[in-house]
């Protein structure tokens, strides 16, 4: 694995096996018998994205990161057809079967299409056995080309059109160059972001190979899961940076109105759409409060709500971090 400025342990790796024959680089840090955690990255990235959540979350969880296929140490899919929602459902399964215990409680975690996973997945077995509470991070379950807002023109077919041709694009991202990290950090991250995340971010999501990133682009633009986000009935968080181009802030709120069990929405001021990275001392915290209230007695699911939430939406104003 390529060292980050945020190296953990080395990890325990694991290989998953999906529905299809697709097999899956997993990463386990911390303790063993450890409350666990598992991250799933979105488009574009890797398990380094999770890089500052694992380093402080592993020193007492154990703490589960994979990369999606096509990216980071996964390999691509064999075709077409294993680009779609039930590819990432199936991988997702797949990572549970494999790093967990049968029955084993966990909070679960994605960001952008690792968000949409937990959606796709709703419904699915593993997941119902699985998930004690979840974090949506940056993310949403339809609608994502007319919505965003990386285009800055009014809403309606002309940025619609153009938005799509930008997501779809199937020219190479090439080097990291000061030009390419000014264009990422606009569409991506939000105006203040700190130099090095955004170095950080660039180096991510310029390694994914351009077919793989070309391939998952066209399944989000036709993305439905609004039926997965009422199948997700378990505690869940949503948060979203309040700069958000990518999955602006109307997502969370539609996310937040529709889960049978939001217990909280956060948005973060100033933060864009990598939220992981750039506010992680916000998102770690999330992770740690869902942890110590639903895996409070180490994995079986019997542990109450952190003091002050209820199955209500709380909503917050994140402090940028």
């Amino acid at each position: 694995m390529k060292p980050t400025p945020y190296a953990a342990a080395t990890p325990r790796v694991l290989t998953a096996v999906s529905n299809d024959g697709q097999s899956l680089h997993v990463e386990v840090y911390g303790p063993e018998g450890a409350p666990a955690v598992v991250l799933a990255h979105g488009w574009t990235c890797s398990t380094d994205f999770w890089a500052a959540q694992v380093r402080d979350l592993a020193a007492d969880h154990r703490v589960v990161v994979y990369d999606q296929r096509g990216h980071g140490a996964t390999p691509p899919a064999a075709g077409p057809s294993g680009y779609s929602t039930r590819a990432l459902a199936d991988d997702l399964e797949a990572v549970l079967a494999t790093a967990l215990a049968p029955g084993e409680k966990a909070v679960l975690a994605g960001h952008s299409m690792g968000g949409m996973t937990l959606m796709a997945a709703a419904g699915r077995p593993a997941l119902r056995a699985h998930a004690a509470a979840v974090l949506l991070c940056s993310t949403g379950p339809s609608r994502l080309v007319p919505e965003s807002l990386v285009v800055p023109l009014r809403a309606g077919a002309l940025r619609t059109r153009i938005t799509g041709a930008i997501i779809g694009a199937r020219a190479p991202l090439g080097p990291v160059t000061p030009v390419s990290k000014a264009l990422l950090k606009y569409a991506t991250m939000g105006p203040g972001a700190a130099p090095d995340r955004v170095a950080e971010c660039a180096r991510i999501v310029h390694a994914c190979p351009r077919a793989v990133r070309v391939a998952w682009s066209r399944v989000l633009a036709g993305l439905d899961l609004e039926a997965g986000v009422r199948q997700l009935d378990v505690p869940a968080v949503v948060v979203v940076g309040a700069a958000d181009r990518l999955t602006p802030p109307v997502h969370a709120y539609g996310l937040a109105a529709a889960l049978p069990r939001c217990v909280g929405l956060d948005v973060l001021p100033g933060v864009g759409h990598m939220t992981p990275v750039e506010a992680p001392e916000a998102v770690t915290a999330r992770l740690r409060e869902l942890a110590a209230a639903y895996l409070g007695d180490g994995g079986s699911g019997t542990g109450t709500a952190a003091a002050g939430r209820g199955d209500g939406i709380t909503e917050t104003e994140g402090e940028a971090v």
